[in-house]
């Protein structure tokens, strides 16, 4: 695949994501694991990883900027916001919003995600949210 391509991949992944669309695991392979700082996630995972986050952000919506390539590899940031309307990992809903911005590096191999090294801020945003204080703050 072209270097082209693959980013086609990558932004179709995103537009389908942002409408809710499950259809956009289709573009991750079978074999796909995610290594991120907290553990890896396998492909397995990742429907009813989205099925959550869904639930308990009802209006996530994902943005990628500075999108670097080179072959079969794509960087990116990635800039998650949305509202805490559901509960999520047993927390309840507190209504409030969130900016999340994380660092993704994806392999893709014959037109899907294959693996990927992902960075995510999740301290931040579980802080803007209202369930962990803010640095400094007891």
């Amino acid at each position: 695949m072209s270097i082209r391509e693959s980013k086609e991949v990558v932004r179709r992944y995103y537009e389908l994501l942002n409408r809710r669309d499950l259809n956009c695991n289709s573009l991750i392979a079978p074999t796909f694991v995610s290594h991120r700082t907290t553990g890896d996630v396998l492909r397995k995972d990742i429907d009813k990883g989205l099925e959550m986050l869904f639930k308990a952000f009802s209006d996530l919506h994902v943005t990628i900027e500075q999108v670097v390539a080179e072959e079969d590899m794509i960087s990116f940031r990635e800039v998650a916001t949305g509202r805490h309307t559901g509960e999520f990992m047993g927390i309840p809903p507190t209504g409030k919003s969130f900016k999340m911005i994380n660092a993704c590096t994806l392999k893709v191999v014959d037109g899907k995600w294959a693996e990927a090294w992902t960075t995510m801020d999740d301290l931040n945003m579980l802080q803007q949210i209202g369930v962990i204080p803010p640095l400094g703050q007891k």
